[in-house]
């Protein structure tokens, strides 16, 4: 597909792209509680951020273009924008509630800055944790969306449940966003122990003169 690319378009325009699918993900989250079909623009959202955020490096390595420095900034950056947008915008949909929205938007950004820390010290950019990347995560929550249209059933079930003096209802996916993020933070420990011996080994403690 980079290689088919018309020449007008650049990586930066692709980033943009992915940028505007963040924000076509969160309004159409946000305009689910009037119907969950606007579910459906959620995930073409999906598609349009999946086909900016994944084609704009890839068309700089195929022109030859690349800016190592400049792209990293730029990437990374629209990333934490994109994601924060993302994550509000379900937390305003009636699928989950914002708390536990935010939750793995916090477990998100923790397991993010670990690889970017790992791509500074190793030189190399980790994206795959568990089997699921970040193109089988918009696959899988594409899924979850077309669950939620067809079986509307799904946004009705809820639990009430009193979480440090606050109350709650819960519904399935507050479930699933909790045990994501635990998930998360699970991963997030054990590559930090994992690669805190690896550190030490290869850089060990300067013995005292």
């Amino acid at each position: 597909m980079a290689e088919r690319m018309p020449r007008w378009v650049t990586s930066d325009m692709l980033t943009f792209i992915g940028f505007v699918g963040a924000c076509v993900i969160a309004t159409g989250y946000a305009l689910s509680n009037l119907s969950l079909q606007w579910l459906w623009l959620s995930s073409f959202g999906f598609l349009l951020n999946w086909f900016g955020d994944s084609m704009d490096g890839s068309l700089a390595r195929v022109r030859n273009t690349q800016r190592k420095t400049y792209g990293f900034f730029i990437d990374h950056n629209v990333d934490v924008i994109n994601e924060t947008i993302m994550f509000v915008g379900v937390g305003m949909s009636p699928l989950i509630n914002l708390s536990f929205a935010m939750l793995a938007l916090v477990a998100y950004f923790m397991l993010s800055v670990y690889v970017y820390i790992d791509c500074h010290l190793k030189g190399e950019m980790k994206l795959t944790y568990g089997g699921l990347g970040p193109t089988e995560f918009r696959l899988l929550v594409v899924l979850v969306n077309t669950l939620y249209i067809f079986i509307p059933w799904l946004t009705e079930w809820k639990v009430e449940m009193t979480i440090f003096h606050n109350e709650f209802q819960v519904g399935l996916m507050d479930y699933v966003a909790v045990a994501v993020s635990f998930l998360i933070f699970g991963f997030y420990l054990v590559s930090f122990f994992k690669d805190a011996k690896y550190f030490a080994r290869i850089d060990p403690p300067k013995k005292q003169e």
